[in-house]
């Protein structure tokens, strides 16, 4: 065999191999996407979704037909390959008056209680599951309770709801809707659960107008859902909540320590002032910098030390300052009123804070939430709320059907580029591809 045959056969042998890896792949794909929708099924059945919600809205559009999958996809535009509802109508031939229908089933108030009720309804059985289980087990299933708003980009005199806010993710004012969440997180994130979702506007009306900012909307959702846990015959402990910077106000901290007997755990500044045991006055930007402080390391944070330091304030009394020092990371502190919680438990719980930030880039990024031009409040309402339900399911499906084998990342990428391929009949998903070759699919 001559050299310039051996060379075009490997060549040839090359080039087959890669179309079967090729192939390989992208059957791999495909069964990553089937297993995807078939999770999304499973969340739909587990969380009790469909029997509510599509009973509620069925009834206000007088509808015989189920909407479940209609909705399932308003709340999943991308898994269809779209943005907006109105392409998700187009790409499904259905009709292009569906979205807004749907939106405006339910007044503004109804929303946000189907939300509250959803949260209530997954966490009373979690909470009763493990209330049965050993002291160990317990400690495992904690809850923190995580508190922040978000700047949702909207231009324009949309209904009373767009306004200027100061966006902490851009670092500059924006124009938008800014919505308060308040999330509990069962374990070190085992699952994320919104329990309730207020929109603040920006020029609110009526008497004592305007008060109505973020800290009094914190203060009200943590005391709506703990009565009404208290209301289901659940007594919860004592809630451990972690907010940002920006929810450090002492009436809040305080209102949480007398009221809930619980603790309001919250990221320091670097101007606040504290006076420490030995007399010596310090900044917080002097806790923010390396010193020669009592550094202790505890096993339950590898890789954390921390200072405790025991300090009263001009502004907020007596508080524990803990201040955290991980490698390849900026030194901070964080702060609560007095307390003989442990070191690494505080630091546990702020460590959870980050699942709200997880919350919030989903809603955003991955579910286009931006992405929503309806004319109505109740339909805005319905549009956010919606997709924290479907948030709740991704987090749901990736975190507990699929226990991480599945990132939520990967749900919406594989759903997205394959869902022609897919066969789901409560999402209304149908192999449109299926028995064509894989150039015409």
């Amino acid at each position: 065999m001559s050299p310039h045959q051996r060379d075009a056969r490997q060549h040839a042998k090359a080039r087959r191999r890669r179309y079967r890896k090729a192939q390989e792949r992208l059957a791999r794909d495909r069964r990553q996407a089937q297993q995807a929708a078939e999770a999304l099924q499973h969340a739909l059945e587990d969380l009790h979704l469909p029997d509510n919600l599509v009973a509620e809205l069925e009834g206000r559009l007088r509808s015989q037909q189920k909407l479940l999958g209609k909705i399932a996809g308003m709340m999943f535009p991308p898994l269809f390959g779209c943005r907006t509802n109105f392409e998700l109508c187009r790409v499904r031939g259905w009709d292009k008056n569906l979205p807004s229908r749907v939106l405006n089933a339910l007044p503004k108030h109804a929303w946000i209680k189907r939300l509250r009720r959803l949260g209530l309804e997954v966490l009373i059985p979690l909470w009763r599951h493990a209330a049965s289980k050993s002291e160990a087990t317990r400690s495992r299933w904690q809850w923190t309770w995580i508190a922040d708003d978000s700047v949702f980009k909207k231009y324009g005199d949309q209904l009373g709801l767009v306004g200027t806010w100061w966006s902490g993710q851009e670092h500059r004012v924006l124009s938008g809707i800014d919505g308060v969440l308040l999330v509990v997180v069962l374990g070190e994130g085992k699952l994320v659960v919104p329990v309730d979702f207020p929109i603040r506007r920006p020029d609110p009306t009526g008497p004592g107008a305007p008060c109505g900012d973020k800290l009094h909307w914190v203060q009200s959702m943590l005391g709506g859902r703990v009565a009404a846990f208290r209301r289901r015959g659940v007594e919860l402990p004592p809630p451990m909540v972690v907010a940002d910077s920006w929810f450090s106000d002492s009436k809040l901290m305080r209102h949480v320590a007398t009221t809930h007997q619980g603790t309001f755990l919250v990221e320091g500044k670097s101007t606040y002032v504290f006076t420490l045991t030995d007399g010596c006055q310090v900044k917080g930007g002097d806790l923010q910098q390396q010193r020669d402080w009592s550094w202790r390391d505890s096993p339950q944070i590898p890789g954390v030390r921390y200072a405790r330091l025991q300090a009263p304030s001009p502004t907020y009394g007596a508080v524990t300052l803990l201040v955290v020092d991980e490698h390849g990371e900026d030194q901070f502190y964080v702060l609560c009123l007095a307390t003989a919680i442990s070191g690494p438990r505080l630091i546990r719980a702020w460590k959870r804070r980050h699942w709200i930030e997880h919350c919030f880039r989903t809603l955003k990024h991955l579910l286009a939430t931006g992405a929503c031009q309806v004319h109505s409040e109740e339909a805005y309402y319905g549009h956010l709320v919606l997709r924290l339900m479907g948030c709740l399911m991704l987090f749901y499906t990736s975190r507990v059907i699929c226990k991480g084998r599945l990132t939520m990342e990967e749900i919406i990428f594989s759903l997205k580029h394959y869902w022609r391929f897919v066969d789901c009949e409560a999402l209304e998903l149908k192999a449109l591809s299926q028995g064509m070759d894989e150039k015409a699919a």
